[in-house]
């Protein structure tokens, strides 16, 4: 097989960055282990930046998630008992966020590939990349028992943490950066109808509770735990006993309980690969960076990601040009390492680490009573919330230049 851009992974990286090539007529083979049910299927939380839900819809693929999509204007902190809100609308000049989860953009972008004529491989084993360093790197894989090629012009590794894309770096020029946090997230899925209109982050003594929505039936709740423990320890009573000690609040609001139908526990980390490209290998989304859930910015990194990548593949294929290509991570990491700073932060000042002193304690605290009750510091966490612009220098941006940019 040949294309001109092989693309490892059908998660919200590899698809979008498929379909956006394809708008500006570049080919693509995109390549993933995992079945279409399994990828479509598979739940993950979605807070979608203003700019990723401008750069959807502005590709034709927000149909669905503006219909379904949950619009939030704001947030909610709460500490010492209290909630205090946080107008992202009113402090960022109009700029909101989605929600809308992952796996639901998933669906949309595989259904616009189908229908558009693309090509999907699904239930690839043994994926490989080979030649990186030449003029036609090529994606080995086997499926049913066959051995497949793929020769391309560029590969894009969208493949995950875990995925052979970013191995393929030689491991001598990788510059990683990792933290772990010493606190993971119990999370759970339940029959309830919404909570409350917006999120509820929750700083408590007893640790931090996040009060999400899904769907008008299903809600998202989280609570922190030792990334270690067992989920045989967490009985649904004791999981709402916790909601309700953290969560209920001073003014009589209470956490609406119902039947839990998932629950796992996801330990967290910080991690960057500042190496995002080697020879004719990109690499984006988790397969080079990993934040805490706390800030939303995963599934937005990745968006941002591609959409970098895209304009330099743009570029080269219309006027041989590679100034956007050479300079990606460049361009990637300044906003990488900027939401890597916000998602610490708001990891940092809402958990409790055990390793904490009563002193820090309060720090954290006085941090929130900052942060709720100066408007510079509310607009800081709201610009940050809604998504900070892309930066692509020297107007080099080609395809949806008025998404995601200054």
């Amino acid at each position: 097989m040949r294309t001109q851009i092989g693309i490892i992974g059908a998660g919200p990286a590899g698809l979008m960055l498929s379909h956006l090539l394809h708008l500006q007529g570049i080919e693509t083979i995109v390549i993933e282990k995992r079945s279409r049910e399994e990828i479509e299927s598979t739940i993950r939380a979605g807070v979608l930046e203003q700019g990723t839900v401008d750069l959807l819809n502005a590709s034709g693929v927000g149909e669905r998630m503006m219909k379904e999509g949950d619009i939030h204007q704001g947030i909610e902190l709460q500490f010492k008992g209290k909630r205090h809100r946080i107008n992202m609308q009113e402090l960022t000049n109009g700029k909101k966020v989605t929600v809308y989860a992952q796996h639901e953009v998933i669906k949309d972008l595989v259904g616009a590939r189908l229908q558009a004529g693309g090509k999907i491989i699904f239930n690839a084993e043994h994926v490989s990349l080979h030649d990186i360093d030449t003029g036609e790197p090529k994606i080995r894989f086997r499926k049913e028992g066959m051995n497949y090629e793929v020769a391309c012009d560029f590969i894009a590794g969208c493949d995950g943490f875990h995925g052979p894309s970013r191995q393929a770096i030689p491991k001598i020029l990788r510059n990683e950066k990792q933290k772990v946090y010493p606190f993971g997230w119990l999370g759970i899925l339940t029959q309830t109808p919404p909570v409350n209109p917006e999120l509820i982050y929750t700083n408590h003594e007893r640790g931090f509770a996040l009060i999400s929505t899904r769907s008008p039936e299903v809600q998202r709740h989280y609570l922190q735990v030792d990334p270690n423990d067992d989920l045989k320890n967490w009985s649904g009573d004791r999981i709402w006993t916790e909601l309700h000690a953290r969560v209920d609040s001073e003014d009589g609001f209470k956490v609406k309980e119902g039947p839990i139908i998932q629950k796992n526990i996801v330990a967290m980390r910080s991690f960057v690969c500042e190496t995002m490209q080697y020879g004719r290998l990109f690499i984006a989304g988790d397969a080079a960076h990993i934040v805490p859930p706390t800030g939303a910015k995963g599934l937005n990194l990745a968006i941002s990601d591609v959409y970098v990548l895209s304009n330099g593949l743009v570029q080269f294929y219309q006027s041989g040009k590679k100034e956007i290509l050479c300079r990606y991570s460049e361009i990637c990491l300044r906003r990488i390492w900027k939401a890597q700073r916000f998602s610490n932060w708001m990891t940092t000042i809402l958990h409790r680490d055990v390793n904490h002193s009563s002193y820090e304690y309060q720090v954290q605290l006085a941090e929130l009573d900052y942060v709720t009750s100066s408007n510079a510091a509310s607009t800081s966490l709201a610009e940050n919330y809604v998504g900070l612009p892309l930066e692509i220098p020297d107007n080099n941006s080609i395809i949806f230049s008025e998404s995601l940019l200054v």
